[in-house]
């Protein structure tokens, strides 16, 4: 086996490792861009296959955990030898991220943490890069509604957003920009341009779990209840059962 068969082979096995959650990231990435960042990326599976499939000039590896990166280090050299000027790896604290070259185009990803971080590393990136147009592709792990509130009072626009379920949990994927126009709202709207099943039992599980919120006094979360009570009647298909 030449080098080259080895290389497209090993691009198999990691698109095969790829969770539903990380696939459907891996789809609402349909552009060229010129710096693509997997932050927070654990063991890379995803930012590997946005490599092997050119998506970018340059896939940059960020995350703080200094044992997983040396391995990560170590796995793209053996396995993406004559792609080295198309990746970098860093062991730093997403959160002081400078990116280079202001007028490239540039795609954040932070995927898999709880939304209060999401929010943080987001503001972070923003503060630190006042003059570098950035897109953002954030899939939060909790607190959707205060990562979308956060997001927009950022001056973040939408540009796609979608659910997807995995091991019986839901995750809202969101892909915003400070160039999009369509406004980014609290509750979602393309989310709910097709809805299954499956966004009817999401929908009302977030209803619930904020409905017992308010039930304790939180009028921050009767206000959530409120907007999602909203949704349902501009989008009576919510409502079937």
């Amino acid at each position: 086996m030449d080098s080259t068969d080895y290389v497209l082979q090993h691009h198999e096995i990691v698109n095969m490792k790829l969770s539903k959650r990380l696939q459907a990231i891996d789809n609402m990435i349909t552009q060229h861009y010129d710096h693509l960042w997997d932050c927070c990326c654990d063991h890379g599976y995803l930012g590997m296959q946005l490599l092997s499939r050119r998506a970018a000039g340059q896939v940059h590896f960020v995350d703080q955990v200094p044992d997983l990166m040396v391995d990560l280090q170590s796995k793209l050299e053996r396995f993406f030898p004559n792609e080295q000027a198309m990746w970098s790896v860093e062991c730093v604290d997403v959160a002081t991220l400078v990116l280079p070259d202001v007028k490239a185009r540039h795609l954040v990803i932070i995927a898999g943490v709880g939304g209060d971080l999401a929010v943080a590393l987001v503001r972070a990136l923003l503060r630190n890069n006042p003059d570098t147009p950035m897109e953002f592709l954030i899939c939060p792990v909790y607190h959707t509604y205060f990562v979308r509130k956060s997001l927009a009072d950022e001056g973040l626009g939408l540009i796609n957003e979608v659910l997807i379920e995995e091991g019986g949990r839901f995750y809202e994927l969101m892909h915003v920009s400070q160039a999009a126009t369509r406004v980014l709202t609290p509750v979602g709207s393309l989310l709910w341009q097709s809805v299954s099943k499956a966004h009817r039992d999401y929908y009302y599980a977030l209803l619930l779990h904020y409905q017992r919120i308010a039930q304790k006094g939180g009028q921050e979360a009767m206000n959530v209840v409120e907007d999602y009570q909203a949704l349902a009647h501009q989008i009576p298909a919510l409502k079937e059962v």
